[in-house]
């Protein structure tokens, strides 16, 4: 498993297994993993080949989300290099797996990690894939880390932690951290640009804006994935209807059809 130089001293690990990725950024002061994998094995294999990078040790990990596939490799890590600290939100960290030593620096909205010749911004931007995501943004390499706020290689994950009708407007506050020539990190597949997010953030609004449309013309929950064209496979958005329905008053949801 070759890392892959994506900018300066930002190197992406695509594992086969679910296409997640894990990202090293480094510093003069080490570096930093971002999401370590679904199992001990993957981040093994992960630390074999950080150490073929020769660029330093790793002095802090970060978990963009909660996920099994993203965070069962904490303990490994921490085994591996003397305990680092495990950054994440207060939300992914209240429910991350009971196998993966849970984050114990967290933060509610941002915080920043500091390398020495740069620094790292964790900023929470909202709601959208859970309650508790985070992006990473390396300033002076033009970067953003996006964990599964973006996906690449299969569409979104709306799944029964998810947020339908906020994630939306959490990608377009994550907008304004990226350019135009900003590398962006997904959580799963290839390295995307702002026009790909964008184009994401475009499809999610269309889901929640249609389950908001169905919902306000009664149309009960349980007909509502046969009840409109989706942006998206119908099979990615079983999770998707019931979330949105619940996010809504309940008066919203119970109008008579016209």
């Amino acid at each position: 498993m070759p890392f892959t130089e994506v900018a300066d001293r930002v190197w992406q690990l695509r594992v086969p297994s679910y296409d997640v990725n894990l990202t090293v950024v480094g510093g003069e002061r080490g570096l930093v993993v971002v999401d370590t994998l679904a199992t001990a094995a993957e981040a093994r294999a992960a630390i074999n080949a950080i150490g073929d990078l020769r660029a330093g040790s790793v002095v802090a990990v970060v978990n963009t989300h909660a996920h099994f596939d993203h965070v069962l490799g904490n303990a490994t890590f921490r085994d591996q290099y003397d305990d680092p600290p495990v950054h994440a939100t207060e939300d992914a960290a209240a429910a991350t797996d009971p196998e993966a030593p849970p984050a114990d620096h967290v933060f509610s909205s941002a915080a920043v990690i500091d390398l020495g010749d740069r620094q790292l911004e964790l900023v929470h931007p909202g709601r959208g894939h859970t309650s508790g995501d985070l992006v990473v943004r390396v300033p002076d390499a033009d970067v953003v880390l996006i964990g599964d706020l973006v996906e690449e290689s299969a569409p979104p994950s709306l799944g029964s932690d998810s947020y339908p009708l906020d994630w939306p407007q959490t990608l377009d506050l994550v907008l304004g951290l990226i350019t135009p020539g900003t590398v962006v990190v997904p959580g799963h597949g290839a390295v995307v640009d702002r026009r790909f997010v964008e184009q994401q953030c475009d499809d999610l609004r269309a889901v929640a804006e249609t389950i908001r449309d169905l919902a306000t013309r009664g149309v009960p929950e349980d007909e509502a994935l046969a009840g409109a064209e989706w942006p998206f496979p119908r099979d990615a958005l079983h999770h998707a209807i019931p979330r949105g329905y619940a996010q809504l008053p309940r008066a919203r949801r119970q109008l008579p059809l016209v």
